[in-house]
């Protein structure tokens, strides 16, 4: 395994030689020229893959450290139940077990909990590759189809590993507020103080002051909203796929539905799913937080960075956090105060984030990228404010019967999740001018 310490030195690296290109057309009074710029971008491009592949091998580790305290714990504990749990049709959990089921009994996997030992991936590859009876629907993974999922197959040897594109980066799950999950209830409501009362008047010793009209009251709600993927696999590539189908299923029904809530969580419409952060809405974040002032048409300004960050009050800037996408990052990158110095400071610490203005920064695919006139390019805010409940944890559906004609297993994966921003005047929108 790289060191990480090692990829965050060859970033602050790249960051430097990028910079130092702006700074020489500074020193001698000239524009940077066009291919000073590609090598800008190029070694900025560089900065960003390090960073990400910085926090993938920490991601890494924390889950190996996780594997070996969980294969620790279950050496010296004894009657434990296993960390496999299904849900029944009725209801009721039942143990895990390799008995051939009833007949057409559904059964859940809940993918919950300490689900890290040996014993439990063990028995989730049996599940998913001879599980139990079930009812379902073609034609999608084969082995005798190269492009198709072949290449995980013998006859040749292979590495158990997965040749793949990097996984986005999902994060609002981490810096937001996820609430306790919905047991009886179809949704959660909170009262919101929507107006203040207005000031107190002074008045003499036996007087009562003025009667008060403005104070009024509201609510938030979140309702969880169902969200499901269908896969289906071929039984002989799980037979023979070098991975087990556990990380092949499992992990990317996971990572496919975990995009989808980021997306949602950003730019949702609130119809049927999460009330997204650039959602322009009266329910969640008006045009009223929207900061323009200061930017360009087609470019973010540092006046109007500094415009966001003071259009929110003390006790939100001392735990905001900044949201960008990548091409507005290396827009910011370029930016300089009054003094010459850059205001995007790149992390130089293990699990730290960049910074900007002093404030965490977060990139994300998801964020707007679109620079033109009157456009949204970012956001900063408190996002504690912004809520997550959800009713169902991702589960998923084995399903066999129905494919025994085609050789195939099905997958249902499902999760029921709603989200939204419930107090707007903890966050400010970066918008360009018009």
């Amino acid at each position: 395994m790289k060191d990480i310490k090692v990829l965050l030195e060859k970033r602050a690296k790249c960051v430097a030689d990028a910079r130092a290109i702006y700074d020489l057309a500074t020193a001698e009074n000239r524009e940077v020229l066009a291919e000073e710029k590609l090598q800008f971008d190029a070694f900025m491009k560089e900065a960003g893959e390090l960073k990400v592949s910085a926090d993938e091998i920490q991601a890494d580790q924390k889950r190996l450290d996780s594997l070996g305290e969980a294969e620790n714990d279950l050496s010296t504990s004894r009657g434990r139940q296993t960390d496999l749990q299904m849900e029944s049709r009725s209801g009721e959990p039942v143990i895990f077990n390799l008995k051939p089921s009833i007949a057409g009994d559904v059964r859940n996997v809940v993918i919950a909990g300490p689900t890290a030992s040996k014993d439990y991936r063990t028995m989730f590859n049996n599940y998913l590759i001879n599980g139990e009876r079930a009812n379902g629907v073609q034609a999608a993974l084969q082995t005798d189809s190269d492009t198709a999922g072949g290449y995980l197959s013998p006859p040749i040897q292979f590495m158990a590993e997965l040749i793949k594109a990097v996984d986005n980066l999902v994060f609002m799950r981490q810096i937001g507020r996820v609430l306790p999950p919905l047991t009886t209830a179809d949704s959660l409501g909170a009262p919101s103080l929507d107006n203040d009362p207005a000031d107190p008047t002074w008045t003499s010793e036996l007087l009562i002051g003025n009667e008060d009209s403005t104070m009024t009251f509201g609510k938030r709600e979140l309702r969880p909203h169902p969200l499901a993927q269908f896969i289906k696999v071929s039984k002989t590539l799980l037979r023979r796929a070098s991975m087990g189908p556990d990380a092949i299923v499992r992990d990317r029904l996971a990572y496919k539905i975990g995009v989808v809530m980021e997306n949602a969580y950003l730019n949702g419409s609130g119809a049927n799913q999460p009330l997204g952060i650039f959602t322009a809405s009266d329910n969640g974040i008006s045009t009223s937080r929207d900061i323009a002032t200061g930017n360009a048409a087609t470019s973010i300004a540092f006046d109007g960075l500094k415009e966001a960050e003071y259009a929110l009050k003390a006790q939100y800037r001392r735990v905001a956090s900044w949201l960008f996408h990548r091409d507005a990052i290396k827009q910011i990158s370029k930016l300089k105060d009054g003094e010459g110095r850059y205001i995007w400071q790149p992390s130089v610490q293990i699990g730290q984030p960049d910074r900007l203005l002093n404030m965490s920064i977060y990139e994300s695919e998801y964020a707007p990228n679109t620079f033109t006139a009157s456009q949204y390019v970012g956001i900063l805010g408190d996002f504690s404010k912004y809520w997550i409940v959800d009713a169902l944890t991702m589960t998923i559906q084995v399903l066999l019967e129905l494919f025994a004609a085609t050789n195939q297993n099905g997958y249902i994966s499902r999760v029921e999740s709603d989200g939204m921003p419930v107090l707007e005047e903890a966050f400010a929108r970066v918008k360009l001018g018009a």
